[in-house]
């Protein structure tokens, strides 16, 4: 059975400095960091990337993607976000389906989100590097049937996703919706967010969590990494117990 990663991603902690963040991490025994591009490593600062990355290497961590805030919008170019995915050595890069939800989108959204992706796709794979979708509300990426649709029309194997509970929905209907989408699911962001949004501590959705995690594991091609994103109060004090709390669930599972 492939072992599935714990990690962090960055955007959990903006407050702190990306060299605090590799620190919180390490003392917390996570294995990767996701660094976001909205503060700690800025696209098309690869300097600055190739610092983070030796950094995060240095403490026994690795870099497992980058956190982009690339929409796929016209004028949109991904090459900053790929310089800086690169300078950090991540081999997967996060991206977002758009701008506008599944449901209220034309068919133009559907065509010329579909064709930007797909271009990036393809510069991306000139490097090495694979993207994954954003499984949010939002974007065409917001339910697993448009999710589906949306790697179909894309057509790139270089395209994965990424799957989190949508905000709201019951463990079941969670649940359902992640083996929906479990053959693309490259990573998982694991938070505890119940009924509308309140932070909740990890284990008080332990029931949610152990089955996602068991169905993730099981799976014919299982997420490479678990990524605690989000924390109550964004406190660094509490990523500790989460990360434990994590890590056993992972180890139960393996």
């Amino acid at each position: 059975m492939t072992k599935i990663r714990p990690g962090l991603c960055s955007v959990t902690f903006r407050q702190l400095a990306a060299e605090e963040v590799v620190a919180v991490a390490a003392e917390a025994g996570l294995e990767v960091i996701e660094w976001g591009g909205d503060l700690h490593v800025p696209p098309g600062d690869p300097e600055r990337a190739a610092v983070v990355a030796a950094a995060t290497t240095d403490a026994g961590l690795a870099v497992c993607s980058y956190g982009s805030y690339f929409r796929a919008s016209t004028g949109e170019d991904i090459t900053p976000v790929l310089d800086s995915a690169e300078a950090l050595g991540a081999d997967r890069v996060r991206v977002w389906a758009g701008t506008v939800g599944s449901t209220e989108a034309s068919d133009a959204d559907w065509a010329d989100t579909a064709a930007r992706l797909r271009d990036a796709c393809a510069a991306a794979s000139a490097r090495g590097i694979g993207l994954a979708l954003e499984y949010h509300g939002g974007t065409l990426a917001d339910t697993p049937p448009s999710t589906l649709r949306l790697l179909d029309e894309v057509g790139s194997p270089a395209l994965s996703a990424y799957w989190q509970p949508t905000v709201g929905a019951a463990d079941d209907v969670a649940l359902a919706e992640y083996d929906a989408i479990a053959a693309h699911v490259s990573a998982v962001h694991v938070f505890s967010w119940w009924p509308r949004g309140e932070r909740l501590r990890l284990h008080e959705r332990a029931a949610l969590w152990r089955r996602a995690l068991a169905a993730a594991a099981s799976a014919p091609h299982p997420p490479r990494d678990a990524l605690l994103e989000f924390v109550p109060e964004d406190d660094p004090a509490l990523l500790a117990a989460e990360a434990a709390t994590l890590r056993g669930w992972l180890a139960t599972d393996a």
